[in-house]
């Protein structure tokens, strides 16, 4: 089909072209179909074409809480102010260390950290191919859920955030630029890479998940750093959180 842009063309709006899409439109810089996502395998198919398109899928899921209303976020919810020029400023371990709160109990619950961030973990020594993981972890769920498929024209999936001005962690920060900047620092390390996009929930693939307790338990304080509220909604304490991180391939996040 032909993709007819907002207003002009863009370089994202030409490549969208070269893909047989479903019908869809962009919403700024986000295209969108407009149905679900009915083949999985044409989410594969977008991954593949990535390094000629540049324009990286993301699966965005129904959300009852807008549907009921016959809402949509993409359009009817605001935006952050596009930040993708600042995300190679930032410092991942600076902004995980600001985010990171102790508060949330009497210490028992963090050991074997305490007050301050632990910093980052260093890379695994292997891991298979991000990109294959990301477009079958992303089919899979295209299979057993019912997503639209978002494309965001991007160099790398992790900027994808700052790209739009994505809202979806506003309760704990508006810096967009940070969180992309942890985004990208998990996908060289551990592949992590954006694959859904929710009003305020991310999913990721990882090809090179934690594969004890220890290594675990150190990624396991960068995610609680980077979303309180996912950890909070878990039982137990943080060494329990990272025994469910080991050889994890999805690691999903809520600000919900």
């Amino acid at each position: 089909m032909t993709i007819q842009p907002l207003h002009r063309s863009t370089p994202a709006v030409e490549r969208s072209r070269e893909l047989e899409l479903p019908p869809g439109s962009w919403h700024g810089r986000l295209w969108v179909s407009d149905a679900r996502l009915a083949d999985p395998a044409f989410y594969l198919q977008c991954v593949a074409d990535f390094e000629r398109t540049r324009l990286w899928p993301v699966l965005i899921p129904r959300d009852e809480r807008f549907a009921a209303n016959g809402e949509d976020w993409i359009d009817d919810r605001g935006r952050l102010a596009p930040a993708e020029h600042k995300v190679p400023l930032v410092d991942p371990a600076a902004a995980l260390d600001r985010w990171w709160d102790s508060s949330c109990c009497d210490g028992a619950c963090l050991r074997p950290f305490g007050a301050r961030f632990p910093g980052l973990t260093r890379r695994p020594p292997r891991r298979s191919d991000p990109l294959a993981e990301a477009g079958n972890t992303g089919s899979v769920l295209a299979a057993h859920g019912e997503y639209r498929l978002g494309l965001v024209q991007t160099e790398r999936p992790a900027d994808i955030p700052a790209i739009l001005g994505w809202t979806g962690m506003i309760k704990s920060t508006d810096q967009v630029a940070e969180l992309s900047a942890v985004l990208r620092s998990w996908e060289e390390r551990f592949g992590a890479t954006l694959i859904v996009l929710g009003f305020d929930a991310l999913e990721l693939s990882v090809s090179a998940p934690p594969r004890n307790q220890g290594r675990a338990l150190a990624v396991a304080a960068e995610h609680r750093a980077f979303s309180l509220p996912t950890f909070a909604a878990q039982p137990g304490n943080i060494r329990e959180f990272a025994s469910g991180l080991v050889h994890t391939r999805h690691w999903k996040f809520s600000w919900a």
